[in-house]
């Protein structure tokens, strides 16, 4: 492979600092996402409509620096910012919304001005939304049209931010095909299609079905050194994703710990996504990761957990055991991440306008901050 930027992906995976005695020591990537801010935007305007001030109004207020910096202080070193292609671009037209992008310009020079890496993230594009699965193949994976269009919104974002070399950009999120080998082939496009208009650009590839660490054992590398390969890890989702509002099936609102032992479900309830039963705890947590890394052992290349979280009405003894597994997990292993989700969403460390989440305990405060899951994640 061409060797374009491999000191780059070194400083983001394995930055040196100096130490106190002057010999050098390494760093992980450690981060949270920006999601409900130019993504996922509804699901903020659902749980409080009454105050939801507009998408304008909203993404000019939803973060501001002080959100940046506390990120930074606590010793987070990069975030993920993901982007709903439609806030962004006229549906129809896919012409850019200026006005929108602007403000997209300074959430990238802000972050940056806070010695923070931003991975920018493609989180929904046309014929495609991670939301709806894939139990048939979305537009995207099945008409050439669909994926011209995300290729050209590709062209237009990836020219625009290509003189900033701090910002990485990500394919897509978490795409859902039937056929993982089929997502293979489609990635090149859109990587070919970034990197013809951002040359020195890090640029994230991201697995089938919702990024998922298995599926890792379809991508094929690219030719191309400047890659960071993404997976996202919810594992086992019938624990993470337990109580969870958004889900009806009974069969999700059984309390679940950490770590436990979980049956199949029975009855009238049903399962609409892939999930893994019997006795699940860190070891099996950790063997679930297994392809991602002999993926990098194999082609000696970076990957990245770029999602994980446990759903915050998590009875909270279980959720604090899940994640303090998990993260331990990341850095025997020597693996970046990107926690779902810095402010709400469900998973927030902050939890504002949620009234759902209004009465738990680790929010009793007056910024609502789950200081004790953020310390704990900045420490990797």
């Amino acid at each position: 492979m061409e060797n374009l930027h491999l000191e780059y992906i070194n400083k983001l995976f394995i930055e040196p600092l100096l130490t106190m005695d002057g010999t050098m020591n390494k760093e992980r990537l450690r981060g949270v996402n920006l999601g409900g801010w130019f993504s996922q935007v509804d699901c903020i305007e659902e749980k409080d409509p009454a105050h939801f001030p507009g998408i304008l109004q909203h993404i000019q207020t939803f973060l501001d620096n002080s959100d940046f910096k506390r990120i930074r202080e606590v010793g987070f070193n990069h975030v993920r910012l993901p982007v709903d292609y439609f806030n962004l671009f006229e549906k129809s037209t896919l012409k850019p919304k200026e006005e929108f992008f602007l403000l997209l310009d300074k959430a990238l020079k802000d972050i940056q001005a806070n010695d923070l890496d931003v991975i920018l993230d493609l989180h929904k594009c046309p014929g495609h939304d991670f939301h709806l699965g894939c139990s048939t193949d979305q537009p995207f994976f099945t008409d050439p049209v669909e994926r011209k269009k995300t290729s050209d919104i590709w062209a237009y974002m990836a020219e625009r931010y290509s003189n900033e070399p701090r910002v990485m950009m990500e394919l897509l999120n978490e795409p859902a095909g039937q056929d993982s080998k089929v997502w293979d082939k489609l990635k090149d496009e859109l990587f070919w299609t970034i990197r013809k208009h951002a040359p020195k650009n890090t640029i994230v590839v991201g697995s089938n079905r919702w990024n998922s660490a298995h599926e890792f054992k379809y991508l094929t590398p690219m030719e191309d050194d400047n890659a960071i390969y993404s997976f996202h890890t919810y594992t086992p989702v019938c624990f993470t994703h337990q109580k969870a509002a958004w889900i009806q099936d009974p069969f999700f609102h059984q309390e679940r710990s950490w770590p436990g032992d979980y049956t199949p479900p029975t009855g009238d309830e049903k399962v609409r996504l892939n999930y893994e039963y019997g006795r699940w705890d860190k070891a099996r947590l950790q063997a679930s990761l297994q392809n991602a890394l002999d993926f990098r052992a194999k082609f000696n290349l970076p990957v990245s957990c770029n999602e994980f979280g446990v759903y915050v009405q998590t009875p909270r003894k279980y959720q604090i055991a899940w994640m303090r597994d998990f993260l331990d997990i990341l850095k025997e292993a020597d693996v970046g991440f990107s926690y779902w989700n810095y402010k709400n969403l469900d998973f927030g460390l902050i939890s504002k306008g949620e009234s759902l989440h209004n009465s738990l305990p680790q929010y009793n405060n007056p910024e609502r901050l789950d200081s004790e899951l953020m310390e704990m994640l900045a420490k990797g």
